[in-house]
């Protein structure tokens, strides 16, 4: 038998723990931790579109298949590849009944698979026509493929080409010796599987991204983020599943706040804590010259820590002291200042001490930003939100779920939508053209025209520390050290380019791996 557990099939809604519209992130995190179980995962993205291709893992030595949506990340499909894997059940009856002794290997398929008449008689019932697939060269391969549908999943059954005819009935054809035992199913939502096809990576999913959340346990959970809305002025508003958009406002948001509408984070990152990753600065001006950027209300050294996992380690203590040392001259804030690790909502949050506000758009209409009446310079407050993309193939990716924003069209003044999934060659040229003539200076100006290197591989693990490098002056790249990423992945070497109020960290295939708001 297999040495693997008994799986549930529920059509339209999951395959175990496996649920429709659950976040890669939450699917992926639950497949690692149990390596016993699920040995090995192959995960397939395109490396020049992770964002709109799907997304698949592949799961060999379990027999079976997983397809997320590119931009929000979400399980979309279900496929088994192989029933004599994983014993698999529907409301409690076996769909194939395996040998006490598997003999089969993940390199070499079983020959198990379910027969129409348990399937029609047993387990599922009757259902309309399904659909034959002819195989490609009808004089070469004589075996065609009849796919057989149910509302939420759908059998595939091989059937000799010669057999078939539109006029037959498909219930003595699937129940012939022209068609063999199933060669895979799928789970889907949908009606049946010719309807779902369509638009299955875009339609609305009716389960939630979160697993604790679709398996509605005793515990509270908080409500899930949909879309992270950016106003501009250190204004974002976070749109929720099924509750109200909560809105944070840096500089007066508390940390009660978040606790009360968020839940409490995954984990604190403490900014003195010399256990922890500390993120080295490497500059070739003083450190005024970043504030070219524009206004604004934190420390620069502190808007281009853009990664807080709580699973880095540092491997030089010496640095963490000297870091700490220069950052903050108030030993009392130094400790004061942590992140607040969202893993599941797809975000951290600065917490730290307030000054000045970040500008507003230049066009932004006033009614968009709400008055700051509570801002008092001497209690922690949420002074900095980091959206992370979730890109695959990027250096964090699967440590946190995937947020999705949106810059408000409203207060920003743009006829185009900039979201998460737009290039940042798009969304430069617009923020370039919505902050001209806002600079206080040519240079200013001009300083978002030039990136950061950010340099994620240095070091002899992930857990190492990294170092930022100015490197695009005069059009000459700094020479960077470490190990080599994939062409277009841009999984170690990053760039940064900074606007009044937000950091973008962009790959090397033009798309936005974290932004953060100031």
């Amino acid at each position: 038998m297999s040495r693997f557990p008994s799986l549930q099939l529920h059509p339209g809604r999951s395959l175990g723990f496996l649920i429709l519209g659950a976040s890669l992130h939450d699917v992926l995190s639950r497949l690692k931790a149990q390596p016993h179980l699920y040995p090995t995962i192959d995960v397939s993205y395109s490396p020049t579109q992770p964002l709109v291709a799907p997304i698949v893992l592949t799961l060999p030595a379990n027999g079976f298949r997983l397809r997320f949506d590119g931009p929000d990340q979400r399980l979309r499909l279900i496929e088994i590849l192989d029933f004599g894997k994983t014993q698999l059940g529907y409301k409690n009856i076996d769909l194939v009944k395996l040998p006490e002794e598997s003999t089969t290997t993940a390199a070499a398929p079983s020959q198990h698979g379910p027969i129409f008449r348990h399937v029609y008689n047993r387990l599922m019932g009757p259902t309309f026509p399904g659909e034959y697939l002819a195989p490609n060269d009808p004089t070469g391969d004589r075996t065609g493929l009849y796919v057989l549908s149910y509302p939420g999943i759908a059998f595939t059954f091989p059937l000799q080409h010669s057999s078939w005819s539109p006029d037959a009935d498909f219930v003595s054809l699937l129940s012939s010796t022209a068609a063999g035992p199933a060669k895979s199913l799928a789970i889907f939502h949908g009606a049946s599987w010719h309807e779902a096809r369509k638009d299955l990576f875009t339609r609305p999913c009716p389960h939630p991204r979160s697993l604790a959340l679709s398996m509605k346990g005793k515990e509270y959970q908080p409500d899930e983020i949909e879309l992270a809305v950016v106003f501009g002025g250190g204004v974002v508003e976070l749109g929720r599943r099924s509750s109200s958009p909560f809105r944070i406002v840096l500089g007066e948001t508390t940390p009660q706040d978040l606790v009360a509408e968020l839940g409490p984070p995954d984990a604190i990152y403490r900014k003195n804590d010399h256990r922890l990753s500390i993120h080295k600065l490497r500059r070739r001006e003083p450190r005024a010259s970043h504030g070219s950027y524009g206004a604004s209300p934190a420390k620069s050294e502190d808007l281009f820590d853009t990664d807080h996992s709580s699973a880095h380690t540092t491997t030089d203590d010496s640095d963490a002291e000297e870091d700490t040392d220069q950052r903050d001259d108030d030993p009392s804030q130094s400790t004061a200042k942590c992140f607040y690790n969202y893993f599941h909502h797809g975000f951290d949050i600065f917490i730290s001490y307030p000054s000045g506000p970040s500008p507003p758009f230049p066009t932004a209409n006033a009614l968009a930003q709400p008055p700051t009446t509570n801002r008092a310079m001497d209690r922690l407050v949420a002074t900095k939100v980091i959206l992370h993309g979730n890109v695959p193939g990027s250096y964090p990716f699967n440590r946190h779920r995937r947020s999705q924003w949106i810059i408000d069209p409203d207060a920003a003044g743009t006829s185009n939508i900039l979201d998460s999934e737009t290039s940042f060659t798009t969304l430069s040229k617009e923020l370039r053209n919505l902050w001209k003539g806002s600079y206080g200076s040519n240079h200013a100006e001009k300083a978002t025209q030039n990136a950061i290197v950010l340099d994620r591989d240095w070091g002899d693990s992930p857990g190492s520390s990294y170092e930022v490098l100015e490197g695009w002056e005069d059009g000459e790249q700094t020479q960077k050290r470490g190990s080599s990423t994939q062409e277009g992945s841009g999984s170690g070497t990053t760039q940064i380019f900074g606007f009044p109020g937000m950091l973008f960290e962009v790959l090397k295939n033009d798309v936005v791996s974290c932004l953060t708001i100031y």
